[in-house]
């Protein structure tokens, strides 16, 4: 039984891998926060656009896209195109 949980543990934890985790760094503190919360939903972090603004996080999802912006504002309806 223990030998169960324990494999069940492993399973749930998150690898990063080496580019994920650079990604991650460039993240502004209030993108960290919206990013956490996004990924309870399935959301992983795809890329980071520089603009004018500031950078944009874009997480994806089944092909749906989802922006945060600098000052961590989610927007799950994105006026952008994503190629395949």
């Amino acid at each position: 039984m223990h030998a169960v949980l324990e494999r069940e543990t492993l399973l749930e934890r998150r690898h990063y891998t080496p580019e994920r985790t650079s990604l991650w760094d460039k993240l502004s503190l209030a993108q960290k926060f919206a990013t956490s919360s996004l990924t309870q939903f399935g959301y992983d972090l795809a890329f980071i656009r520089g603009s004018k603004g500031g950078n944009i996080a874009v997480l994806l999802c089944d092909n749906q896209a989802a922006t945060i912006s600098d000052d961590g504002e989610i927007n799950t309806s994105p006026d952008i195109k994503i190629r395949p």
